[in-house]
């Protein structure tokens, strides 16, 4: 078994409200570009439920959804020893969700307009303790 190849993998958990924007950021973040989506979530609460069941390298957040939103899990991430890092992704560019996201403990902040190749750049960034920010 090559344990460096796995080791290079990003897991990855999806949380959006909307299942067609998950499929679009599987589709975007794919074993080839060294990702795996170990699990997927329709809100907040439903994310912490599977990051209790699956260790994961990145969180990537939609900030508004039904139930708990992304802030408000964010800041619960942010609570949890060795929680995962997040990436908040979102359609809304503004100042109040940025600072909402950042204030929450969110390690970068995305638009959804981004291309795919900035977005697997945000993703790698965070995943590896860095953060980002878009322009």
């Amino acid at each position: 078994m090559d344990s460096s190849k796995a080791s290079n993998v990003i897991r990855v958990l999806l949380v959006d409200d909307q299942p067609l924007v998950r499929a679009g950021l599987s589709h975007i973040l794919t074993p080839d570009d060294g990702f795996e989506i170990v699990a997927e979530a329709g809100d907040g609460a439903e994310a912490l439920e599977q990051l209790a069941l699956h260790p994961v390298d990145v969180v990537c957040m939609d900030i508004r959804m039904r139930g708990m939103d992304g802030i408000e899990a964010t800041a619960a991430i942010s609570e949890i020893d060795n929680g995962p890092p997040v990436l908040i992704l979102t359609t809304f560019d503004d100042d109040e969700a940025l600072v909402g996201a950042l204030e929450a403990g969110a390690a970068g902040f995305a638009l959804k307009e981004a291309s795919a190749e900035d977005l697997i750049r945000a993703v790698q960034a965070v995943a590896g303790g860095g953060a980002w920010l878009d322009p």
